[in-house]
C-alpha cells in the first residue's frame, strides 16, 4: 500500500522528447509545417504574416489591419463570417505581435472543406468597413484611457520606449494615433502585408494527407494580393536613459521597471541567461520573490524576464510596490544582484532551479499545439531542435561559477534604464 506520510523521490527530468514537423509545400509556394499528433478529429491551423511596410507616423496600421481583418469582406458582415465559423463550430482568433501577425483557426476535420473558404475570402477580400473601424477606434481609445490611469501600465509603456524607441517594440501610442486611422490606409497594409509570399501556416493536431490536400485546394492557388512589402527591420544601441520618473503624487502604490537590451535566442549564452534569470526572478521560489515579497513585504509580486524579439533581446524586472518603500526595494532589488556577482549559488538551490525548468519544459510539451508552439519559436529565430537540447543541456550542467561570470557580464545596473511610475 502506499504511504502517503512519504515524500515521492525528487529525481531530475531525465529526456524530453520533441515532436518535429513535416515540411511540406502548397502549389503556390506557401511553406507548411504540420505537428500530426493527438488522436481527437481536431486541428488548429496557423497563418502567420512577417509584419511589414512600418511607418513611424501611422503606428496602429498593423494592428488595427489585425484586429479588424475579419470584420467583413465584399461578400460577408462581420456578423455572417461570425455566424458561419460559429455554426461549424469553428473558432477563429487574430493575434497581433511585434515581429508577426497571425491568424488561427480551430476547427474539427470533418468541416475543415466548409470553413477554409471563409477564412480564403478574409485573407483575400476583406473591405474593413467605416462602421467597424470607428467602433474599433472608440473602443481603443477608451480602453487606452482606462490603462493610461494604470502604474503598471505607464511603466511598461515608457520603459519599452526608452528601449526601442518609436518602433514596434517600444511605439509611444497615445489616443491621437487612433484618430490618424484611415481605412484607405489598412486597403493598403492588407494588400502588402496579407500575400502568399509572406505566409508560413503552422498546423497542430490530426492532420494527414487528406486534410493537406484540402488545406492546397483552397489554399495552394494564387492569392489576389501579390504587393511587395518591405520587411521591417530594426538596430537598437545599447544607450540606456538612467532613470525614468513619472511622478503621480496621488499613488498608493508605484510601478517599477528596470532592465536593459540583452541577448537573443540565437546567442550561446541564452540557455545560460536563462537560468540566471529563473534563480533571480523568474519563478516563485525566486530570491526577489524570498527578499522582496516573503521576507520585507513591499510587494505581492515581483518577477524578471528574458524576452528575444525577432530584431533585439531584453532582460527586465518588473514589480509594483507600496509607495513609501519603493527607494527601498530599488535598493533591495540591486543588493540581490550584487550578491550574484559577487559569491557563489549553493548547490541545493541551484538542483531547485534545475528541477523546476525542466519540469516546466516537460510540463509546456501537453498536446500537439504546445509542440507547435515549441517549433515556432526556434523556427523564427532561424534555429533548430538543437537549441532545446542545449537548452536541457545548460539547465543540468551550468555551474555555480557560470552563473556568476553571467551576473557580471548582463547584469550591470549601472546599465539598467530604470522607471518609477507614482513616487519615490
Amino acid at each position: 500500500m502506499l504511504n502517503r506520510t512519504l515524500a515521492p523521490e525528487s529525481k531530475l527530468v531525465d529526456e524530453i522528447s520533441f515532436i518535429e514537423p513535416l515540411k511540406q509545400v502548397l502549389d503556390n509556394g506557401i511553406p507548411v509545417f504540420t505537428i500530426n499528433a493527438g488522436k481527437q478529429e481536431l486541428v488548429r491551423i496557423e497563418f502567420i504574416f512577417e509584419n511589414v511596410n512600418w511607418d513611424a507616423s501611422r503606428p496602429l496600421d498593423a494592428i488595427a489591419t489585425s484586429h479588424l481583418i475579419n470584420n467583413g469582406t465584399s461578400t460577408l458582415s462581420a456578423k455572417e463570417i461570425a455566424d458561419k465559423v460559429d455554426y461549424y463550430g469553428a473558432f477563429l482568433q487574430t493575434e497581433y505581435g511585434a515581429d508577426q501577425t497571425c491568424i488561427k483557426l480551430y476547427t474539427l476535420n470533418k468541416h475543415l472543406q466548409s470553413v477554409l473558404p471563409i477564412l480564403r475570402s478574409i485573407l483575400n477580400d476583406s473591405i474593413f468597413p467605416e462602421q467597424e473601424l470607428a467602433i474599433f477606434i472608440q473602443n481603443q481609445k477608451q480602453s487606452l484611457q482606462v490603462n493610461l490611469q494604470k502604474n503598471d501600465f505607464l511603466a511598461r509603456k515608457h520603459f519599452a520606449n526608452a528601449l526601442f524607441g518609436e518602433t514596434p517594440y517600444g511605439s509611444n501610442i497615445e489616443p491621437s494615433n487612433y484618430d490618424v486611422l484611415k481605412r484607405a490606409d489598412l486597403l493598403n497594409h492588407f494588400k502588402v502585408a496579407y500575400t502568399s509570399q509572406n505566409c508560413t501556416i503552422f498546423v497542430a493536431g490530426k492532420f494527414e494527407d487528406a486534410e493537406f490536400n484540402i488545406l492546397n485546394g483552397v489554399f495552394g492557388n494564387k492569392w489576389d494580393n501579390i504587393e511587395k512589402a518591405k520587411p521591417n527591420k530594426f538596430e537598437f544601441l545599447a544607450d540606456h536613459k538612467g532613470e525614468v520618473l513619472v511622478e503621480r503624487p496621488e499613488a498608493i502604490q508605484s510601478a517599477i521597471r528596470m532592465g536593459r537590451l540583452a541577448i537573443t535566442r540565437n546567442h550561446p549564452d541564452f540557455p545560460g541567461f536563462q537560468v540566471l534569470n529563473c534563480l533571480l526572478g523568474g519563478y516563485f521560489g525566486s530570491r526577489l520573490m524570498a527578499n522582496i515579497r516573503e521576507d520585507k513585504g513591499y510587494t505581492y509580486g515581483i518577477g524578471s524576464a528574458v524576452a528575444s524579439l525577432k530584431d533585439a533581446g531584453y532582460f527586465f524586472i518588473a514589480t509594483e510596490v507600496g509607495a513609501e518603500v519603493c527607494n527601498n526595494a530599488l535598493a533591495e532589488i540591486e543588493k540581490e544582484i550584487s550578491i550574484l556577482k559577487d559569491e557563489l549559488v549553493v548547490e541545493e538551490e541551484l538542483a531547485l532551479v534545475r528541477n523546476y525548468m525542466l519540469g516546466s519544459m516537460l510540463g509546456s510539451l501537453e498536446n500537439a499545439f504546445s509542440h507547435a508552439d515549441k517549433f515556432k519559436n526556434v523556427y523564427f529565430s532561424g534555429l533548430d531542435y538543437s537549441y532545446y537540447k542545449n537548452y536541457i543541456k545548460t539547465v543540468k550542467t551550468i555551474t555555480a561559477e557560470d552563473l556568476k561570470a553571467l551576473a557580471n557580464k548582463y547584469l550591470d545596473t549601472n546599465s539598467f534604464t530604470k522607471v518609477v511610475v507614482g513616487k519615490k
